[in-house]
């Protein structure tokens, strides 16, 4: 989840909805209420253990903030240097995500079908936004954690683009990480918190009563996001903030020869559709 949050497009949620975490991971989050208060402060450390899924919660963001620390540096490199690539992984993730989560559908009727219709216009229409320009202001990026945690909580919409829309991206999941900015990774990482407690309330409700509405229309999320993470694309029109270049738009296209770059981003399609494969049975095995 780590990982998948660090590339813009591409959400860690969706990667919990492959593994079946996903249910868990939002009543985890949910548990954080007034009773998990009046066990902190009753001191009754091993009843609040229990009622938050502590363990289970420490296991997925340690190794989220793990992955976080040891990929961006990585992954600034790699996009600088071999974006085509990168991009056809995660183009194969998402591809067989909208298999493997869409089958989990019960029910298809007209409800289910609008909500994945609603969900796929909504992704879609985050890639013609304009992105902001960069604000290092405390509010704005206390801001950001709370919008932003929505990524990593709603498959599909990706929390580090979602940053890139708000100008912050940069500063916060490449510049305030590597150069260990501890007062913007602190509003920044306090926003987070305060949005996936709130936010948590609110998907448990949804997904206890309207299940298979709402699973649609997290599959017509991921849906959407096909075209923010297409491999082949140039950039249509950008501007400069601060002597970086932001982008506005881009033109996508189809490869036209079989090149050694062309034919190494169909494997890692492939790739990045396997291991989405792998991830589905190793999580059935493991029930």
């Amino acid at each position: 989840m780590g990982v998948a949050n660090v590339i813009p497009g591409v959400s860690g949620g969706t990667i919990a909805l492959i593994t079946e975490i996903y249910e868990d991971l939002i009543n985890s989050l949910k548990s954080f209420d007034k009773k998990a208060l009046k066990l902190i402060i009753s001191l009754d450390l091993s009843a609040f253990i229990k009622h938050t899924n502590l363990y289970f919660l420490l296991s997925v963001f340690g190794g989220s903030i793990a992955s976080v620390f040891s990929i961006a540096s990585l992954f600034k490199y790699l996009f600088l240097h071999s974006p085509i690539l990168i991009w056809a992984l995660f183009f194969g993730l998402i591809i067989a995500s909208i298999y493997f989560v869409g089958k989990r559908i019960r029910q298809w009727n007209s409800s289910s079908i609008l909500s994945l219709i609603i969900g796929t216009v909504a992704a879609l229409f985050f890639t013609f936004i304009t992105p902001a320009s960069e604000n290092s202001n405390l509010f704005f990026v206390f801001l950001c954690g709370i919008i932003g945690i929505s990524g990593m909580m709603l498959p599909g919409l990706s929390g580090s683009f979602i940053l890139i829309l708000m100008g912050n991206y940069e500063l916060l999941m490449v510049t305030a990480v590597t150069e260990l900015n501890i007062l913007l990774l602190s509003v920044f990482f306090l926003g987070s918190a305060l949005g996936l407690i709130s936010f948590s309330h609110i998907l448990s409700w949804v997904l206890k009563h309207y299940k298979n509405q709402t699973l649609s229309l997290l599959t017509g999320f991921i849906l959407g996001s096909l075209s923010i993470i297409w491999p082949w694309k140039v950039v249509a029109d950008s501007i400069m903030v601060k002597e970086k270049e932001k982008v506005i738009s881009y033109i996508w296209y189809f490869p036209n020869e079989l090149n050694t770059e062309t034919l190494l981003a169909i494997l890692f399609i492939l790739v990045g559709i396997f291991s989405v494969y792998a991830l589905e049975n190793f999580s059935i095995n493991k029930k």
